[in-house]
């Protein structure tokens, strides 16, 4: 039986460290700052809004909510950034994706400050994670590595693989698996023989987008499989949320994610934690242990 990475426990006790951290910061007067900016009304976004302004108030920070209707134009939103940037509250800014079509989002995201892209999209912190010089690090990615740092000790000479070439996850994560001394091949959707490929890899992170892709014959026994997915689909009557791999099938990996409950709780707590570590970055403060061990190799 496949071991369960608990990604909600281990969120949890991220969480509470950067509330730590969070409140060391505020009592010296200087408590970090999260603008979320939210434009039109898209349901699903407005949860994710909801969610981390929730979590930010939860982890001792201030929390700053900007929304704009959908007829907002490119320009009133690069002003609300350029307002942001100059900010000295603000150490951390988020754009909700997506955005309406009439925006351009790489323009956008383009223009905040990278030392408060929270997020980690912003080109010069794109740069710093290839070339392994620092920055912030995209929030799944990183709590990708988070969870594998629970159960893999050494990572050389490992053989990874990614399912997945996007610049939101799969790019990124395998930028931070090489970092760590892996053996790295990214796969994507024109790639030919991928169960072959598949099984031979001793970690699999599959960000695909694709319901119970991965099937348990894919993988090798003891294989650790991270799984990004997030598919919601009918099952009957029901609805349920599944992820990238049939989850059913993997009794034979060393260790898995479910789905939901791994990745997932991951990515808040690590957009926190990208926001405390800007915050101590802009007050050039030092980073506390917790957090340089966080992040080492991985940045």
């Amino acid at each position: 039986m496949a071991d369960l990475i608990d990604g909600e426990s281990i969120a949890a006790r991220l969480r509470a460290r950067v509330k730590c951290e969070a409140t060391e910061l505020a009592a010296r007067g200087t408590p970090p700052g999260l603008a979320v900016v939210l434009v039109g009304e898209d349901p699903a976004s407005q949860v994710y809004v909801r969610s981390k302004l929730r979590r930010t108030v939860e982890a001792g920070m201030t929390s700053f909510e900007h929304r704009l209707p959908t007829s907002a134009s490119q320009d009133d939103l690069l002003q609300l950034i350029a307002r942001l940037n100059a900010d000295d509250r603000v150490d951390g800014i988020l754009v909700q994706l997506p955005l309406p079509g009439h925006i351009d989002s790489d323009l956008v995201l383009d223009a905040i400050d990278p030392l408060k892209d929270v997020d980690g999209f912003h080109p010069v912190n794109v740069g710093r994670l290839s070339a392994g010089t620092g920055g912030l690090i995209p929030c799944t990615p990183l709590g990708c590595m988070m969870l594998l740092d629970t159960v893999i000790d050494d990572f050389r000479g490992l053989k990874a693989v990614v399912i997945g070439k996007s610049n939101i996850v799969g790019k990124p994560v395998a930028m931070l698996l090489l970092e760590r001394e892996c053996t790295v091949t990214v796969t994507h959707i024109a790639t030919r023989n991928l169960p072959e490929i598949v099984r031979g890899a001793d970690i699999l992170v599959v960000a695909a987008g694709h319901a119970g892709l991965v099937r348990g014959d894919w993988v090798k026994p003891g294989a650790v499989v991270i799984d990004v997915g997030i598919n919601r689909i009918v099952d009957g009557e029901k609805r349920r949320i599944v992820g990238d791999v049939a989850f059913d099938e993997m009794d034979h990996a060393g260790s898995v994610t479910p789905v939901p409950g791994g990745v997932g709780p991951m990515t808040i707590a690590c957009l926190l934690e990208n926001t405390v570590r800007a915050a101590r970055r802009r007050r050039a403060e030092p980073m506390v242990a917790g957090d340089e061990a966080v992040h080492a190799g991985s940045a």
